[in-house]
């Protein structure tokens, strides 16, 4: 696929003058200094860009392509929608098919205790959903003084005000004013990087606990509203959970009446090798984030599935209080949920749940083979298909690189042997979040093109 070179070099040109770029170098973009590639189309798991030049997309686009591109299934779904009714809202009741189907799908899917959910358009606008719906469950209760969230460092829960807050990436935060008051760390749970060299995986979790009970404590209990967390960190670093983490914070937060947000956003619809990362670590959310692979991101859409314990308490405030006061234009969007419709069929029929579990476990084992040895590989790590290698200068001094230094070469040669995988901040991580139909030749491709970038960058 390629367009005429007179339109593709006007289209770099209109790019650097007009187009703002999200998480990006935006002055040295405007002067042409740095440039993406323009990409024009995709099949399976891979992307091509304008030039023709292909890429096997080792991560999904942004963790979200997850049944692969090029789906008839998905866009002539999207097509058919938009010609019977490409929009009418769903304020006061109103609703449409597609909406109606996606929620009962999503809601077959999602752990039992769920009751029902909510639709929006991103993972940051379904966190902020969250939590306003956290404080509005705690108000109806008698609760008002329970404002306070509880993140993570290095999480990523979006980019708006309230989800840009939670966000634990100091970046997202850095000249924008936030978090806002009320938004509240704590430590990363990752053993990799643990305080004291000595410590022990038992004693470390003792100490997250301990760290976590201190923080909960030191800001009164009755002021906290809920603890947001992914069950596997996504973007500040793949990082899985220690064992036996979830169930150690989920017995804190009943104890104190603070209720949990699961951020599936990545992991929901099989990234982990199972349909929730909340099954997979045996979570029970109040609330459970999920976008990306609801669309396989081929339209915009989210949604913020609800626990019976707190539909109960929204129900009952409701027949007090009449009219819920929340809800955005395009929530229930009959195009988008059409979309969703289509998708979750997809990971259905092209059994890529289980894909995801038996790929992803071979993919993690060739990269122990291949690299588990090297000089600078600190850790690899990661749940189904979504995997991550992290690089030291001396691992067992444990002396580390300047953050973002090594891996973005890392990807760089990689790229230029035409795969695609993601340098990852806080540290020197490649990550790997492919399409969830990748194949294991394709799996041990990426394997050994990063083999080959490794011997490039650090021999």
């Amino acid at each position: 696929m390629s367009l005429e070179d007179r339109i593709n070099d006007d289209l770099a040109a209109w790019d650097a003058a007009h187009l703002l770029h999200p998480t990006t170098h935006i002055a040295n973009h405007a002067k042409g200094i740095i440039s993406g590639r323009i990409m024009a189309g995709g099949e399976g798991c891979t992307v091509v860009d304008r030039d023709g030049n292909r890429f096997l997309d080792g991560f999904a686009a942004l963790y979200c392509v997850n049944v692969g591109y090029g789906r008839t299934q998905v866009a002539d779904a999207i097509a058919k929608q938009a010609h019977e009714l490409a929009f009418f809202h769903s304020f006061a009741g109103n609703s449409n098919e597609p909406a109606i189907r996606l929620a009962m799908m999503v809601m077959d899917r999602a752990p039992a205790h769920m009751s029902r959910v909510f639709f929006g358009l991103s993972g940051s606008d379904a966190n902020e959903t969250n939590v306003k719906l956290a404080w509005h469950y705690h108000i109806l209760r008698g609760e008002p003084a329970r404002r306070k969230i509880i993140s993570r460092w290095r999480a990523y829960h979006g980019s708006g005000i309230v989800s840009g807050s939670m966000t634990g990436l100091p970046g997202y935060h850095t000249r924008m004013g936030l978090p806002l008051p009320g938004f509240l760390h704590a430590a990363t749970p990752h053993y990799l990087r643990r305080p004291d060299d000595a410590m022990d995986e038992a004693a470390y979790l003792d100490r997250l606990i301990t760290d976590l009970e201190r923080l909960i404590e030191t800001e009164g209990p009755e002021t906290i509203a809920a603890f947001a967390g992914e069950p596997v960190m996504g973007t500040g670093g793949i990082i899985p959970p220690p064992p036996g983490y979830w169930a150690r914070v989920q017995e804190v937060l009943d104890r104190h009446g603070i209720l949990l947000i699961a951020d599936e956003v990545v992991t929901g619809f099989g990234r982990t090798g199972s349909m929730f990362g909340s099954d997979h670590f045996g979570l029970r959310p109040d609330f459970i984030t999920i976008a990306k692979g609801l669309t396989s991101a081929y339209v915009p859409l989210s949604g913020s599935i609800i626990s019976k314990r707190v539909m109960d308490v929204l129900l009952a405030g409701s027949e007090e209080h009449g009219v819920l006061a929340h809800g955005f234009t395009y929530s229930a969007h009959p195009v988008s949920a059409a979309a969703g419709v289509a998708t979750l069929d997809l990971i259905d029929r092209m059994e890529l749940v289980a894909n995801a579990g038996t790929v992803g476990g071979k993919f993690k084992a060739a990269l122990q083979e291949a690299l588990g040895k090297h000089k600078n590989v600190a850790e690899i790590r990661g749940e189904g298909l979504m995997l991550a290698v992290e690089f030291m200068a001396d691992p067992v001094r444990r002396e580390w690189f300047a953050p973002m230094t090594v891996a973005p070469k890392i990807a760089a040669a990689m790229q230029a042997r035409g795969v695609i995988a993601r340098p990852l901040p806080e540290g020197n991580i490649i990550g790997f979040a492919p399409p969830l139909c990748m194949t294991e030749a394709e799996a041990f491709r990426c394997v050994a093109v990063l083999a080959d970038a490794v011997a490039e960058v650090l021999g």
